[in-house]
C-alpha cells in the first residue's frame, strides 16, 4: 500500500536504527519485511474519524470537510470512516464538537464491527475507556437496548461519558469495576468486548516516545491480567454469544498465547472464528512462538502490521460460545428514579416546538440533584454493579430557569422549530470560545429573549441565552472549549 505522505514533523519520531535497537527487534523472525515495518513506525500516523450515523452520512461529512479545506479520503475496508491529512487536529474543529464525528485509529475500529451487532442484544464493553469502541457499539445497536461500559478507573469513566454525551448515546450505562471481577449478579451478555490493557507497542506511530519506554517485562507482567479479563468475559457470555478480544500490541504472549490459554481452560465451550476483512491486508495469528506450539486454529486470529495498511498495529481474536452451555437467569434490573422526569419533557418540547411524540422512545430519570438523564426506553441496566451513569445528562433542574445541557441540545436541536438561531462563521468561533456578543438585528428579531439552540450550517452546536440587553451568552461547556472552529 502506498504510504501516506504528510507534513507532520519527524523530530520526535524514532529512526529505523532506534526501532532495530529497541525491544521490538525480537519480532524480526515473524515479520515478513522488517525494513518496511521499521520504516512504517518512523512515519506519523494520519488521523481517522468516523461519521456519527445519527447526525450525518459519511458522504455528507466528507463534503463538509472539503468545504472546510480538509481533504478527507475514504478507507475501502472501513465503511463510515475517513482518513484526514496528518496535520488535522479533529478535536479542535466545530464539527467534532457538534458530535458529527469521532476520532479513532482505523484498526481500533475493527473490534466493534467484528462483534456482529444486532439491535436487541445485551452487550458488555469490559474495558471501555476512552469510549470510541463503546460509542461504535451503541450505534451498532441502533442507540437502544442495553450496553454496559465498564472501566476500572473512575477518572477514565468521566472522560468516556463525555464522549458518549457529545455523540448522543442513549443506550449505555457506565460502571466502575475491576473487569476481572465483574459480578455474576450483573448477568450474561449476547456480546462482550475485551479490549485489554496491554503493552501498546502498536500505538508507537501516534506516541513516538514509547520507543524509549518499551518494557520487555510487560510480556510477563500483563498476560495474567489479560487472562483474568478474558476468563471473566467467557463466564459472563451467554450460550451462543460472541466475544471479541483485542490488543494494540505485537507481543504474542499478550495475544495468541493468552487466547490459547483460555481455549485450553474452556475446551468444550469456545470456538475460534476465523477473521477476514475484505480489502484489509492482515496476517494470520501465530501457531508457534518462543519454543511453544500453539493450537493451529489460532491462525484464524488477525494480526495487523503497520507496514501492510499504513496503520497502527493490532491483534484481534473472535470467540463464539457453544449454544449448549448452561445459561443463567436474567439479572435484576436497577430501579431508576423517574421523579418528575416525565413532567419536564412536555415543557421542553413545547418551548422548542418539538414534535409531540419526540420523546416517545425515550425516558427521563433523576440520577442526581443536578437534573435529569435521558435514555432509551428499553435500556435496562443491572442492579449490580451500580451504574455510575445511565443515558446522557439532559436537563439541569437545579437552576432557574432550568437549562438543557449541550448534549441535549445536540440531540433534540435538529427538530427544534422555535428558539433556534443560526450563527455566522465569526459568531460560531466566538460561541465556541464562550464569548458574549451581539447578534445581528435580524437574528435578535427572530427570537424573543431566553434560551435558544444555536447552529452553524444547519448543525446544532449547543445552547445560548439571548438576554434582554441584546447580548448572546454562550453556554458551551468549558471542558469542550478547545473547539475553536478550525484552529
Amino acid at each position: 500500500m502506498t504510504p501516506r505522505h504528510a507534513r507532520g514533523s519527524a523530530a520526535s519520531l524514532p529512526t529505523p536504527d532506534q526501532v532495530a535497537a529497541s525491544p521490538l527487534r525480537r519480532y524480526r523472525e515473524i515479520i515478513d519485511d522488517w525494513d518496511a515495518f521499521a520504516t512504517a513506525l518512523c512515519r506519523p500516523l494520519a488521523p481517522v474519524v468516523w461519521a456519527n450515523p445519527t447526525r450525518i452520512t459519511v458522504a455528507d461529512l466528507r463534503e463538509l470537510l472539503a468545504e472546510e479545506g480538509i481533504a478527507a479520503q475514504t478507507i475501502p475496508w472501513l465503511p463510515g470512516a475517513l482518513q484526514l491529512p496528518i496535520e488535522t487536529r479533529a478535536g479542535q474543529h466545530w464539527w467534532y464538537c457538534a458530535g458529527l464525528a469521532h476520532a479513532q485509529e482505523e484498526v481500533s475500529q475493527l473490534p466493534a464491527h467484528l462483534l456482529d451487532l444486532v439491535p436487541g442484544q445485551r452487550v458488555l464493553d469490559l474495558c471501555a475507556a476512552p469510549g470510541g469502541k463503546t460509542a461504535q457499539i451503541a450505534l451498532g445497536l441502533d442507540n437502544r437496548g442495553t450496553l454496559i461500559a465498564n472501566d476500572i478507573a473512575s477518572a477514565r469513566i468521566k472522560a468516556l461519558q463525555g464522549n458518549l454525551d457529545r455523540l448522543g448515546i442513549l443506550n449505555c450505562s457506565t460502571t466502575c469495576s475491576d473487569g476481572a471481577n465483574w459480578p455474576t449478579a450483573g448477568g450474561q451478555f449476547d456480546r462482550i468486548l475485551v479490549d485489554a490493557p496491554c503493552s501498546s507497542e502498536g500505538t508507537l506511530r501516534r506516541t513516538p516516545s514509547l520507543v524509549e519506554r518499551l518494557d520487555p517485562g510487560s510480556q510477563t507482567r500483563l498476560p495474567p491480567r489479560q487472562r483474568a479479563l478474558l476468563r471473566k468475559a467467557v463466564q459472563r457470555l451467554k450460550p451462543g454469544g460472541r466475544l471479541v478480544y483485542s490488543t494494540c500490541t505485537f507481543a504474542p504472549e499478550e495475544n495468541e498465547c493468552t487466547v490459547a490459554d483460555i481455549l485450553a481452560e474452556y475446551p468444550e465451550q469456545l470456538r475460534l472464528v476465523p477473521i477476514a476483512v475484505p480489502g484489509l491486508v492482515g496476517s494470520p495469528g501465530l501457531t508457534h512462538w518462543d519454543g511453544r506450539d500453539l493450537p493451529t486454529e489460532l491462525a484464524g486470529c488477525l494480526r495487523i502490521w503497520p507496514h501492510h495498511n499504513d496503520s497502527g498495529g493490532f491483534f484481534i481474536a473472535v470467540l463464539d460460545k457453544d449454544g449448549a452451555a448452561q445459561a443463567e437467569p436474567d439479572p435484576t434490573t436497577a430501579t431508576l428514579d423517574p421523579s418528575d422526569g416525565a413532567d419536564w419533557l412536555p415543557d421542553l418540547a413545547d418551548h422548542y416546538g418539538l414534535p409531540t411524540d419526540w420523546f416517545k422512545h425515550l425516558r427521563a430519570h433523576r440520577q442526581s440533584r443536578r437534573g435529569l438523564h435521558l435514555m432509551a426506553a428499553d435500556h435496562c441496566p443491572p442492579a449490580v454493579p451500580r451504574a455510575e451513569g445511565s443515558g446522557l445528562f439532559f436537563q439541569r433542574t437545579n437552576v432557574r430557569p432550568p437549562k438543557p445541557t449541550t448534549s441535549a441540545a445536540l440531540l433534540f436541536g435538529p427538530a427544534a422549530t422555535r428558539f433556534s438561531l443560526a450563527l455566522t462563521q465569526e459568531q460560531r468561533d466566538r460561541y465556541l470560545r464562550r464569548e458574549q456578543f451581539e447578534p445581528t438585528v435580524q437574528q435578535a428579531a427572530a427570537n424573543p429573549p431566553g434560551q435558544v439552540v444555536v447552529s452553524y450550517r444547519g448543525q446544532v452546536l449547543g445552547v445560548a441565552v439571548l438576554h434582554r440587553s441584546g447580548i448572546l451568552e454562550s453556554l458551551f461547556p468549558s471542558r469542550w472549549s478547545g473547539c475553536t472552529g478550525g484552529i
